[in-house]
């Protein structure tokens, strides 16, 4: 005889099957945003030196990167709650409208102000674009099958941080470095057509949301500040100038206020209850140490390839290729294993612990070191990272309801990127302070004639020094920067302890959000009365399953 319960809860998961969109084109979509916004942060690694050279610039080339990072760090959080209440797919195609216009001032910035501009207004975008894909996948597809989405996602970025670098060392070296823009106003309207055709996702419930503005403007005044004072210190002003201290008085007391205007928010935009939940608050703060360790490598290797190597730009970039395949593979092989297996907690642990390793290994490089061998060392830092960066994301996902997996999903990918911050400009910092150093203790005043300005220094004009000269220069940049990466060794050390307190949370197989509590109480009473033992009486043996009352 055909139990009953069964027949329901077969045909509650029917109706909830034929009620959930079509994942494959709303992939798509996603998959072109999210290559949109991951090709332009990789293409300039390669093309920078050049550009910087040309507009006269290089003593703010930091900031060619920090206005990215430091906007989309601040539009995170908000593109997460706002989705969280109004819905993704507008605020989807708002983000890569503003991606786009900022493209378009960067191509055709007539300086470094100018283009330091248009990098700001794609991070406003740039923010919206990642962290809408990683809640809009979770939308449609349940944890334990979300693991092989997610995994393509990381699959995604690898690539087009093999294609950026190629791609901008082209430009530079042919049509132009201002096609490294305009290349994304085509694949932005192409990224605003998949959206607006494919994305058809459930609408939001709350018809008046109550928006935290003054959450949003104590987290932007706090985050500001921080990157600011980690940024100028050091550098641009002494640690002890009245600016840093005031920036940093100023970053505590925004900090401070941010915290007691969340506690009472009625929809806070960083809200205190998901510091509360244990994976939360150990994932969060290994992937900010991550995000350090990542931003303060990968922004100025190419960089280092460029002028110790003497590679041109396009082979600088070819040089990355090891570390992003590496990166490439394992994402997708770590989502699919996840999906298949429904364990996950081993892989980030893994994963850190090869980037720990990889950090030790390129503090040992040398201008003498043999290629193939650097190209290892960044091998196992990719393959450490496609381990760790898609799986923590997922881990936070499953530890929340539907109905808060953007602020969640935005609340976590926020610190990350606050450790990207971090990240670019600590390492950036201290690069730009030792390479000062050793290029004024090493050069003599005859030899620094000859090499001229070094804000003038690009990869080309390094080649062209004379041997002497060259070999000082060379020199230097080597021994600024690789010490750098072992600073950072015992930092990643302590996200692998983090890691190893995580609870292995089973994944969720459906989307709560589409299922009725009736449903729930169909689905539970059929799974107790059919798959677990009895009393003898055909009743659940409720303590033998150990169900808790």
């Amino acid at each position: 005889m055909t139990n009953p319960l069964t027949i329901s809860a077969a045909s509650s998961r029917a109706a909830e099957s034929e009620n959930r969109p079509n994942v494959l084109p709303v992939f798509a979509g996603l998959m072109v945003a999210m290559l949109l916004a991951s090709l332009d942060q990789m293409i300039f690694s390669t093309a920078l030196p050049t550009i910087v050279g040309e507009l006269h610039g290089v003593e703010h080339m930091l900031w060619v990167t920090t206005a990215y990072i430091l906007a989309s760090t601040i539009t995170l959080p908000i593109y997460g709650k706002l989705g969280d209440l109004v819905g993704r797919k507008g605020l989807f195609i708002v983000a890569i409208a503003l991606f786009i216009t900022g493209s378009v001032i960067g191509a055709l910035a007539p300086d470094m102000s100018w283009l330091i501009g248009g990098r700001a207004v794609e991070g406003l975008g740039g923010g919206g674009l990642m962290i809408l894909a990683q809640a809009i996948i979770a939308d449609v597809v349940p944890a334990r099958q979300r693991g092989r989405y997610m995994g393509v996602m990381g699959g995604v970025y690898a690539l087009s941080s093999v294609a950026g670098p190629l791609l901008g060392g082209w430009f530079t070296e042919g049509i132009g470095w201002r096609w490294a823009f305009w290349m994304n106003v085509p694949l932005g309207i192409a990224a605003i057509a998949s959206a607006m055709f494919f994305l058809h996702l459930p609408k939001a419930t709350a018809a008046r949301p109550r928006l935290d503005l003054a959450g949003m403007v104590l987290l932007a005044a706090s985050s500001t500040g921080l990157v600011l004072f980690t940024t100028w210190g050091g550098t641009t002003y002494p640690w002890g100038s009245p600016l840093i201290i005031a920036l940093i008085v100023a970053t505590v007391m925004a900090v401070v206020a941010l915290v007691a205007v969340e506690r009472k928010a009625i929809e806070p935009i960083m809200s205190p209850h998901l510091f509360k939940d244990r994976n939360f608050k150990l994932t969060t703060i290994s992937g900010l140490i991550i995000g350090i360790a990542m931003f303060g490598a990968m922004a100025y290797l190419p960089t280092y390839l460029q002028m110790v190597t003497g590679a041109g730009a396009t082979k600088a970039g070819l040089l990355m290729i090891p570390m992003m395949f590496g990166l490439l593979v394992t994402s997708v092989l770590s989502g699919q294993l996840v999906t298949k297996t429904g364990r996950y907690k081993w892989l980030p642990i893994v994963g850190t612990l090869l980037v720990a390793l990889s950090l030790v290994l390129l503090s040992t490089m040398t201008p003498a070191l043999a290629v193939w061998v650097l190209c290892g060392y960044l091998a196992i830092m990719g393959i450490g990272l496609g381990m760790s960066m898609q799986i923590l994301i997922l881990i936070v996902q499953n530890s929340f309801p539907i109905s808060q997996v953007g602020t969640a999903t935005a609340s976590n990918n926020y610190f990350r990127q606050i450790g990207a911050s971090l990240g670019s400009a600590v390492v950036g910092s201290l690069f730009v302070t030792r390479l000062a150093a050793l290029l004024a203790q090493h050069m003599s005043r005859a030899a620094g004639s000859a090499a001229g300005s070094s804000n003038a220094f690009t990869p080309d004009v390094v080649r062209a020094l004379p041997v002497a000269v060259r070999s000082v220069v060379v020199g230097a940049y080597s021994d600024a920067l690789t010490p750098v990466f072992l600073y950072l060794v015992p930092l990643v050390l302590i996200a692998v302890v983090l890691l190893c307190f995580v609870q292995e949370k089973p994944l969720a197989t459906t989307i709560e959000r589409d299922i009725s509590p009736e449903t729930l109480e169909i689905d539970a009473m059929a799974t107790l009365r059919l798959d677990q033992p009895t009393d003898g009486q055909g009743a659940p043996d409720l303590v033998s399953s150990g169900v808790r009352i």
